[in-house]
């Protein structure tokens, strides 16, 4: 793993939206760079653009201005088929609603990006072996047949990070994931975010407004009003 490798940057990257006659930013002419294997926390008040950094980074949105490389490519360059290719083979996402499918059991959420990434697949053995085995690491293997809905939030969340790293993604993003949990239950969840980045040497990039919940990064880039105002490493 070369832990040089930049897998997302952002080049004077600014994003609109227009109500009505109104102009508003969501980010400014922001410039950074994320590297392999770095667990970052992206931090800011409401309305600071953490949730626009990531879904631009994503590719969810589209900027208005300025790059977004991904994995080394401008995600403009792609169409729409071919962002979602490059999205299910690099990216994984861990949404604050979880978006677990409710009909499927915890094992067949956790399989579904790889059904969708069809084979070969990108980890040795079968999807359904490392499904397995992702839910033994996040402590749900006894809850494998179970569906989301008889699951607690942090069992959910934990689901939803198994699922994010199914098919060994690059990268991962992660939209406030201990939002709507408990203290106890958010340190669980970062300690198993933090295990697994090290295990596997994923990126993760999340974004909170915890304090304990920031003291797992080891990178913090901060945001006000859309705008790039610091960025520190502990």
């Amino acid at each position: 793993m070369n832990q040089n490798e930049t897998v997302l940057e952002f080049r004077n990257v600014t994003k609109e939206y227009r109500l009505g006659g109104t102009l508003f930013y969501g980010l400014k002419s922001v410039s950074l760079s994320i590297r392999r294997g770095e667990f970052t926390a992206l931090v800011g008040p409401s309305g600071s653009g953490k949730s626009t950094l990531q879904h631009l980074g994503a590719g969810f949105d589209r900027a208005s201005g300025g790059e977004v490389l991904l994995m080394g490519k401008d995600i403009a360059q792609y169409s729409e088929k071919e962002l979602s290719y490059v999205r299910n083979r690099c990216v994984g996402f861990v949404f604050q609603s979880f978006n677990l499918i409710p009909v499927l059991t915890v094992l067949e959420n956790v399989m579904y990006p790889a059904e969708v990434y069809g084979k070969p697949y990108p980890f040795e053995g079968s999807a359904k072996e490392r499904a397995l085995y992702l839910l033994e690491r996040a402590g749900l293997l006894q809850q494998a047949k179970k569906r989301p809905h008889q699951l607690s939030g942090g069992q959910r969340q934990r689901v939803a990070i198994a699922r994010a790293l199914m098919n060994s993604p690059a990268l991962v993003f992660a939209d406030e994931p201990t939002a709507n949990l408990d203290h106890a239950t958010g340190n669980s969840i970062f300690g198993l975010l933090t295990d697994l980045n090290r295990e596997f040497g994923t990126t993760v990039l999340f974004s909170t407004h915890d304090a304990q919940v920031m003291s797992f990064a080891r990178r913090t880039i901060s945001l006000r009003d859309g705008e790039l105002c610091g960025d520190s490493h502990a």
